[in-house]
C-alpha cells in the first residue's frame, strides 16, 4: 500500500495561486501514474490532472492552461501548480496512483483544504 500526505491548500482570493504537494511512501510510485482528484461539498470525487510515470500529462477541461501536474520521482513527490484560481476550485484536493479508468487506486489520505476568500 501507498499512504500520501498532501499539503499546501489555503485561503485563496479569485485569480490566486496556490502549490499543493503530495508525499508518498513506497517504491511503486516512481513506475505509476499519479493523479491530483478534487472533491467539491455535495460533489463527487473528480480527477482534475495526471501524470505518466514518464511525465506526459492530462488535465480536466475546467483546468486546463490554469493548473500544471509535475513529479519528483526522487523525492516521490507530486506537485498540482495552481494559478488563476475561481471561486469553483474550492475543493478538498487529494492525490492518488491513477488506474486505467482514471480512478484511485490506494486508500485516500486527509486531503488538503483549497477555499475561495472572496
Amino acid at each position: 500500500q501507498v499512504q500520501f500526505v498532501e499539503s499546501g491548500g489555503g485561503l485563496v482570493q479569485p485569480g490566486g495561486s496556490l502549490r499543493l504537494s503530495c508525499a508518498a511512501s513506497g517504491s511503486i510510485f516512481s513506475i505509476y501514474p499519479m493523479g491530483w482528484f478534487r472533491q467539491a461539498p455535495g460533489k463527487q470525487r473528480e480527477l482534475v490532472a495526471a501524470i505518466t510515470d514518464g511525465g506526459s500529462t492530462n488535465y480536466a477541461d475546467s483546468v486546463k492552461g490554469r493548473f500544471t501536474i509535475s513529479r519528483d520521482n526522487a523525492r516521490n513527490t507530486v506537485y498540482l501548480q495552481m494559478n488563476t484560481l475561481k471561486p469553483e476550485d474550492t475543493a478538498a484536493y487529494y492525490c492518488n496512483l491513477v488506474d486505467i479508468n482514471s480512478n484511485g487506486v490506494n486508500a485516500w489520505g486527509k486531503g488538503t483544504l483549497v477555499t475561495d476568500s472572496s
